[in-house]
């Protein structure tokens, strides 16, 4: 665990009393950057609405197609929408895929340089990616960058979370859910990450 990760964690404790509760069922925070930017990106779109399993055939066979290249902007470029449908990857996804390696390739979305940017300017860049909206762009912010302070108030994981360890009758709406949020800051991020861990410790 980090030197960033045992302040948050302190913080969360004393700011929160369930939060403090939470992390110690799930334990130690395990929130490490992904360093391939644009793997994430992908990834991230292959994963859209579908099931883990789905989406793990899916990658898999992906990257059996683009070896040895691997997921690269210069590799899957190379594909058509229907080589790309070979692998499992539905046409509309095929296309997103597609419009994001030319993005990346020709600079538009500079990933190289990405990490330099405000949370919203990363938001603004690459939002301007066909199928990446900002829930997307947050969860970049979040497992590839490593910024801590991220509240994805729309992820049903971190709502649910949140209506069943704070003791609400429904699925809180954005005000709710950033008013509880509001105590975690400026650790978001990693009190985001105890709410989707803590689904699994129920």
């Amino acid at each position: 665990m980090t030197e960033q990760h045992r302040l948050a964690l302190k913080h969360l404790r004393s700011n929160d009393p369930v939060m403090k509760t939470i992390i110690r069922e799930v334990g130690p925070c395990k929130l490490r950057p992904e360093r391939d930017r644009f793997r994430m990106l992908v990834r991230s779109i292959i994963s859209q609405q579908i099931s883990t399993g789905a989406a793990r055939s899916i990658r898999q066979r992906l990257e059996e197609l683009t070896a040895p290249d691997g997921f690269t902007a210069a590799s899957l470029k190379r594909f058509s929408p229907e080589q790309l449908r070979s692998a499992g990857v539905s046409p509309q996804k095929a296309n997103y895929i597609l419009d994001l390696a030319v993005k990346v390739q020709d600079g538009n979305v500079d990933l190289r340089q990405i990490g330099r940017f405000s949370d919203e300017r990363v938001i603004e860049q690459l939002t301007t990616v066909k199928g990446i909206g900002r829930w997307t762009a947050q969860m970049f912010l979040i497992f590839s960058l490593g910024r801590l302070d991220i509240f994805p108030h729309d992820d049903l994981g971190v709502r649910s979370a949140i209506r069943d360890r704070y003791g609400l009758d429904e699925l809180p709406d954005k005000e709710a859910s950033c008013a509880i949020a509001e105590q975690w800051r400026p650790y978001a991020s990693v009190a985001s990450w105890y709410c989707w861990r803590s689904l699994d410790v129920k």
